[in-house]
């Protein structure tokens, strides 16, 4: 088994008209390629390559496409953001099995934040929005520490965002478990006391809303790099934490949810068991 990670950060690479900007593609061309390569030297009878987020919202999506696959001779496939938390959705149910009952995932990433909640293996209800901890970073914080009032202003801010989809998801009635996938509820849980990765997959970690809530005053008022001297903090995302764990908390308290269990599996997981399922069928 391997495992290649590559932080991008292109929803930090944006020009004013929302397009990546040629760093941002020259970025994602070299993991694309590298990646390939990784795969053909491991000799892997199958590649899935696909983009999120980012590359989805971008104004010039369909150009970087066509730049990634005339480069490295891939053609990245895009998933919308119901794609997103329907996959990550499948890989909490598969992960939990059936006698979780209702499940209610929530998912943060760099360009958006995921909802999806239900009672079998494809949601009743599941939203995305864009609220990815990086995106919020990029748009909203000038200053490091973030200052006090514009950490208030993009909590109304999510808030607002939260409000138009947060009905449909309180109608479907309380969850038998509420999860929370991604790095970012992986470092959020770590922050507040939970095990660490090193204790491996199967020990049981949680996040709950008043340590969430403890933790934002406490991160709010550290720089970055004093976030990254943080034990579970990577430097890549110490940055953008602070925005991460505004998101966990409003979400959480937007669906009445006053603690997650941090699930391993998430949307990686979520595309390689939906391929399997195909191959099966």
């Amino acid at each position: 088994m391997s495992d290649w990670k590559q932080p991008l950060r292109l929803v930090e690479m944006l020009d004013d008209d929302g397009a990546i900007d040629d760093k941002g593609v020259k970025k994602l061309t070299e993991a694309v390629q590298e990646a390939a390569d990784l795969a053909d030297n491991l000799k892997c009878e199958e590649f899935l390559a696909f983009a999120t987020s980012a590359v989805r919202s971008a104004a010039n999506s369909e150009d970087v496409l066509d730049h990634v696959e005339k480069k490295t001779g891939v053609r990245l496939k895009v998933l919308s953001g119901k794609d997103e938390a329907h996959l990550t959705f499948l890989a909490a149910r598969r992960w939990y099995g059936w006698s979780a009952g209702r499940i209610t995932n929530l998912d943060i990433g760099g360009g958006s934040l995921e909802i999806s909640t239900g009672t079998d293996e494809v949601p009743d209800v599941a939203a995305s929005l864009d609220l990815g901890a990086g995106r919020l970073t990029y748009e909203w914080f000038e200053t490091d520490p973030p200052e006090k009032k514009m950490v208030n202003t993009l909590r109304d801010y999510i808030d607002a965002e939260l409000s138009t989809v947060a009905g449909d998801f309180l109608a479907q009635g309380e969850a038998g478990l509420a999860v929370g996938t991604s790095k970012t509820f992986r470092t959020l849980a770590r922050l507040t006391g939970s095990a660490p990765s090193s204790a491996g997959p199967y020990v049981k970690r949680t996040l709950t809303a008043p340590g969430l809530r403890q933790l934002i005053a406490f991160i709010t008022r550290m720089t970055a790099s004093d976030r990254a001297e943080l034990e579970g903090v990577s430097s890549d995302r110490s940055h953008q934490i602070v925005a991460g764990a505004l998101v966990a908390e409003a979400t959480m308290r937007a669906l009445n949810l006053d603690k997650l269990e941090i699930c391993p599996w998430a949307l990686r997981e979520g595309v390689i068991l939906r391929q399997i399922d195909k191959g099966q069928s």
